[in-house]
């Protein structure tokens, strides 16, 4: 298929959607292609995959796929295996680089505080001129329930931290079960909780979640066709507008340009010298169908800080608070210069050294840990602004038409008339390349002489 992967699995799935039987129009007005894309895709799948054509007798044209589309598509394309592959691939990528945030945070946290110890030990044995051996360090026990606070998406919904024995928790947090296995969950409110893991959780905090409104064009379009199709094909500006953005005053109907392109409309001029627009291409489908629910307006979505719970991002913010804290102090006692003396002659591997070597992408990262969110935070704020800037003023142009003016309900009554609806039956069909010419001439043959009797018949009573 020449057309590019993306339009290749919008086509797709929208014959999909459509059960197999499509017209250019079904297609351009349920995905919100461009008219001539939509056909050019249409007329390469059929190539692709053995699809069928189906005349009309008004000349009407449905392309007819078999139900196994895409196991077809996916055994001659190499290209279509290659996308599923390289999906599936940076999904499993995707989710290593979110929670490797989180990894680096508690990384960071032991890897300071093992070196405070280690450097207080070691200037103390320095000091007090002990000999021989090391100072071992006190057991820590991991308890089984941090497991599930890191992997588990419902912990913060599911109590863990209230009412626990902190004698048997490592800095508190957890709660004491007498097994590693957790309790039964209790159901979940609508609404509440989040579906993130901790680890995911650091990462929401410092990135947020996906983008409210990367397909907003996508369903710009879906929604224009969609009215277009619902009001039979013919339609005004105005009927329009909440669902545009470039409109520099009411009387000034240039946005219309675009919709008119992308569907191969034309305008048509009312006795009073107003413009409706008509759109014959999305006035034939491959079956009869419905008016389909569409919005009143596009509503673009507000952007999200993040989609982790309170308490995730309590806790993302605490630990946060404890490596920040913990960094400061290792500066502090590097700056000393006892402990530089120790550093100097004694720390020469380990943890303690390997945090030495790294120290300065350790601060760094504490330090972006409070200042990428909050940089975001306020981002965030001026561009929510703005989002309900433009969905206030499309939304003002949907109210227009609960209570058109009188001119505005003549306009629109106008291009009523030019609304219209034509199916491509099976049934009435003048030529469909699932079967041979000379079959269908004698189908056609035997329409032409029961067409002529009923004349006949007619015209002798």
């Amino acid at each position: 298929m020449e057309s590019n992967p993306a339009t290749l699995n919008t086509v797709l799935q929208t014959v999909e959607q459509l059960d197999y039987r499509v017209t250019v129009g079904d297609v351009a007005a349920q995905a919100g292609l461009q008219v001539e894309t939509a056909r050019q895709g249409l007329l390469s799948l059929a190539a692709d995959v053995g699809g069928h054509l189906q005349v009309a007798e008004t000349g009407d044209i449905a392309y007819v796929f078999p139900n196994d589309l895409r196991g077809i598509l996916r055994r001659q394309s190499w290209r279509l295996r290659w996308q599923e592959w390289r999906d599936r691939s940076w999904g499993i990528l995707f989710y290593l680089i979110r929670i490797s945030f989180g990894i680096i945070l508690i990384a960071s946290i032991a890897l300071v505080f093992i070196t405070i110890f280690v450097l207080l030990t070691t200037a103390s044995q320095s000091k007090d001129d002990r000999d021989g051996g090391s100072v071992a360090m006190p057991p820590m026990r991991i308890d089984p329930i941090w497991f599930y606070i890191l992997f588990d998406p419902r912990y913060s919904s599911r109590g863990y931290g209230r009412g626990y024995n902190r004698r048997r928790s490592f800095g508190g947090f957890g709660n004491d079960y007498p097994s590693p296995k957790p309790p039964p969950r209790p159901a979940k409110p609508a609404g509440s909780g989040s579906d993130l893991n901790f680890l995911e959780a650091v990462f929401s905090f410092l990135f947020g979640d996906a983008i409210p409104n990367l397909d907003l064009e996508e369903k710009r379009w879906q929604a224009i066709g969609a009215t277009i199709r619902n009001q039979g094909g013919a339609t005004t500006a105005e009927q329009m507008a909440p669902y545009l953005d470039e409109i520099k005053t009411n009387d000034d109907e240039d946005y219309m340009l675009p919709v008119l392109l992308r569907f191969n409309g034309e305008p048509a001029v009312s006795p009073t010298g107003e413009l409706v627009y008509r759109f014959p291409e999305l006035q034939v489908s491959a079956e009869q169908s419905r008016p389909v629910p569409v919005s009143a307006y596009l509503k673009e979505e507000p952007w999200q800080f993040s989609s982790a719970s309170g308490g995730q991002l309590g806790l993302a913010a605490g630990l946060g608070v404890v490596n920040i804290v913990g960094i400061a102090i290792l500066a502090g006692l590097l700056a000393d210069p006892q402990i530089a003396e120790v550093v100097g002659t004694q720390i020469d591997g380990g943890l303690a050294g390997v945090t030495m070597a790294i120290f300065g992408f350790l601060a760094a990262y504490g330090i972006g840990y409070f200042v990428i969110p909050g940089v975001r935070y306020l981002w965030i704020q001026r561009r929510n602004a703005k989002i309900a800037t433009r969905n206030n003023r499309r939304q003002a142009r949907a109210e227009r038409l609960l209570d058109p003016d009188p001119a505005l309900q003549e306009k629109i009554s106008f291009a009523k008339q030019f609304a219209a609806s034509s199916v491509v039956s099976a049934d009435d069909l003048a030529y469909t390349s699932e079967r041979s010419l000379l079959d269908q001439d004698i189908d056609n043959q035997a329409k032409l002489d029961a067409e002529w009797q009923r004349r006949l018949e007619e015209g002798t009573t």
